[in-house]
């Protein structure tokens, strides 16, 4: 399948942007959905073109220095830039803790080949719903939601990062109400899902001298 036809396939333009992608591919995906169209073959293998399309122009725009631009730093209504966690396995990047108000979960969502359109856009919806649930302190909500999309997801780097957000501030929380030995579990798979992030081994040391004040 060329660029030409995966363009033809969601009904778009060559000029389109990543938000008309996305949005043809959701709206065509509802409507050829096996579960929608039960038995219906061609429905079923319309939906599998679609999925094929959508992914090839995902790709190429990601690959292309244009397409890059327009999908990592898609900008929302108010015309700032959102910022973006970064993956930091085995980079030594900062990763954010500092959680936002919830923003446009493509402009911060790092874009994974490996996965299919589904799984992405999973990603997506879970990273929207996973800020809520840092913002307003639901940390045992945040770590179900989370361990759930690492079986789901289980080889995505930036799957595994929030994961170890999640315990590193579950631990954090611990210390303050003096269970420590909980919280020092906690913190311990925070390192062991994200051991090559520099920026949380940082926080975690933090914590661990906490712990020591409280002893």
């Amino acid at each position: 399948m060329d660029l030409a036809e995966s363009y033809r396939i969601l009904n778009l333009t060559k000029d389109a942007s990543f938000e008309e992608v996305k949005a043809a591919y959701r709206r065509l995906a509802r409507q050829f959905h096996p579960d929608v169209n039960a038995g219906d073959r061609a429905a079923t293998e319309q939906f599998i073109r679609v999925n094929q399309a959508y992914k090839k122009l995902t790709a190429h725009m990601v690959d292309s220095p244009a397409g890059s631009s327009g999908f990592a730093a898609a900008t929302p209504a108010n015309g700032q830039a959102a910022s973006q966690p970064k993956s930091t396995s085995g980079t030594g990047k900062k990763v954010t803790f500092t959680v936002k108000q919830p923003a446009s979960p493509q402009a911060r969502v790092q874009f994974n080949p490996d996965l299919s359109p589904l799984e992405r856009q999973l990603k997506e919806q879970s990273y929207a719903r996973l800020q809520v649930l840092l913002k307003t302190q639901k940390l045992p909500q945040a770590i179900a939601l989370v361990e759930g999309l690492v079986q789901r997801i289980p080889n995505d780097p930036e799957v595994l990062q929030w994961q170890a957000i999640a315990y590193q501030r579950w631990g954090r929380h611990l210390i303050q109400q003096g269970q420590l030995e909980k919280a020092r579990i906690y913190l311990k798979k925070a390192l062991r899902a994200d051991p090559h992030n520099r920026t949380l081994w940082a926080e975690v040391e933090k914590d661990f001298r906490r712990m020591e004040k409280v002893y």
